[in-house]
């Protein structure tokens, strides 16, 4: 007497949304939700637009943000230094109740406010002043060569507007500014009349408000060595001219030694 094999009843047949789910919404469900959690946790990067952290970050380029920072510093472990790189979301304007003017249109299907990326100057519970385009910290005068001699050599430093000789915009009389708890006064590099739209047009920023600090620049790979403005220029974004020898580009953000001794 032979064994014959024993016969095997075919597979059932897999069901349509069976098959969307196993071949498509769960192996790319599972990569975006990954996605998601490394920018929100982790690190991601951002690029910068326009021309307000001239002459230190240009227009066009990318910089990594180390998202875990800003949780511990949420949970009150560690936080920011004077002379970081703070992207942040910048609050409504009082004087614009609509918000429209800080908006920015998605292809005209939606509007949204863009975050902004500028430089730490004042700490919570400082006194902060802005005199004849320089800035005083508890009185003290900071060292700010390390954008305002870029600006003196383009003729560009302003130091005589109202912008320059005010803390608020908005209160042109006030002379100090104590920058409230968990708040940071921040200030874009770019010291042209209005040049930056920063803590003296919207206030200081709350710590919530912040998305983290740029640590890296990450594209692109090469950059000019020489950046010439014309102060003369309608448009801040087409003043600018790139010469010089081609250089890597790749770089670390760190504060700038006048900033680092403020007191």
């Amino acid at each position: 007497m032979t064994n014959e094999p024993s016969k095997t009843e075919p597979a059932a047949p897999i069901g349509f949304w069976a098959k969307l789910w196993h071949e498509i919404i769960r192996p790319y469900g599972e990569a975006i939700l990954f996605a998601i959690l490394i920018t929100t946790f982790v690190f991601t990067s951002v690029g910068v637009e326009g021309t307000s952290m001239m002459p230190n970050l240009r227009t066009g380029e990318r910089v990594i943000i180390p998202k875990y920072e800003q949780w511990l510093h949420r949970f009150g472990i560690g936080s920011y230094s004077r002379g970081d790189i703070l992207v942040f979301k910048p609050p409504q304007h009082p004087n614009d109740p609509n918000g429209e003017a800080e908006k920015t249109s998605f292809f005209g299907l939606w509007s949204y406010y863009p975050f902004l990326i500028k430089r730490l100057i004042g700490l919570p519970g400082e006194k902060v002043k802005i005199k004849n385009g320089e800035v005083f910290i508890n009185g003290n005068k900071i060292d700010q060569s390390f954008t305002t001699d870029y600006w003196k050599k383009q003729g560009c430093w302003d130091q005589d507007s109202a912008y320059a000789n005010t803390i608020s915009r908005d209160q042109p009389d006030l002379e100090e500014l104590t920058i409230p708890a968990n708040n940071y006064f921040l200030m874009g590099d770019n010291r042209t009349i209005e040049g930056s739209k920063d803590s003296r047009y919207f206030g200081p920023i709350p710590i919530d408000q912040i998305a983290g600090r740029a640590t890296f620049v990450l594209w692109p790979f090469i950059r000019k060595t020489e950046d010439n403005y014309d102060c003369k220029s309608p448009s801040p974004t087409e003043g600018f001219t790139l010469s010089g020898d081609t250089i890597g580009n790749w770089r670390v953000l760190r504060p700038p030694d006048g900033l680092v001794n403020v007191k």
